[in-house]
């Protein structure tokens, strides 16, 4: 798929994001040029697609629920190439859809707390998606932290690019739990 949507907003998207809310973008060489792989990493409010759109010139292609794929702003984001899950259950076509993507060396974004979290923990458990489909198609993961909050002008906005790595071992849910602690831990270091 093309994306001729998605590739013709993308310099606006940056630009905006850039101007509004000044993010500090922190191991951008851990974005592989080229070849497959998942952004995988926590999910602070409904813009942190825009921060990953911002931070890369590849085509990212997300999960969301299928909600966000009726009337006008589903246009919109279908044009994005959003990939969309329904969350009253399993939903292996989405997963199927993701894979596809990946075989064809395309980049999939993924929250694995499978929603926004506004709790006061520093994580949700972690859906086994991500890890699932790096194990399946032998794609590379590349957790991501984002920190701080979208406040406009502010310059408190940071995410940050881990270490890509292999799902490589057959339990998953062990991989899932070895995912989550490196986003939380990402999130409970400061740098400053």
């Amino acid at each position: 798929m093309k994306l001729l949507f998605y590739k013709l907003v993308r310099p606006l998207i940056k630009f905006l994001t850039f101007i509004l809310f000044r993010p500090k973008y922190i191991g951008r060489e851990n974005i592989p040029k080229n070849g497959k792989f998942i952004f995988a990493g926590n999910h602070t409010y409904g813009l942190d697609c825009v921060l990953l759109i911002s931070s890369t010139r590849r085509v990212v292609r997300f999960f969301a629920k299928k909600e966000l794929l009726q009337g006008f702003k589903g246009w919109i984001f279908k044009a994005m190439g959003i990939i969309p899950v329904n969350r009253s259950i399993h939903d292996k076509t989405s997963l199927l859809k993701g894979k596809e993507v990946l075989e064809n060396n395309g980049v999939i974004g993924i929250f694995p707390e499978g929603t926004i979290n506004w709790t006061k923990k520093t994580i949700l458990p972690f859906k086994i998606g991500a890890v699932k489909m790096s194990h399946d198609i032998k794609a590379p993961i590349v957790p991501f932290v984002i920190k701080g909050k979208y406040k406009v002008f502010n310059n408190n906005l940071s995410i940050e690019f881990l270490k890509p790595y292999v799902v490589k071992k057959d339990d998953l849910d062990m991989e899932n739990d070895k995912l989550m602690n490196i986003i939380k831990k990402g999130l409970e270091t400061n740098y400053d």
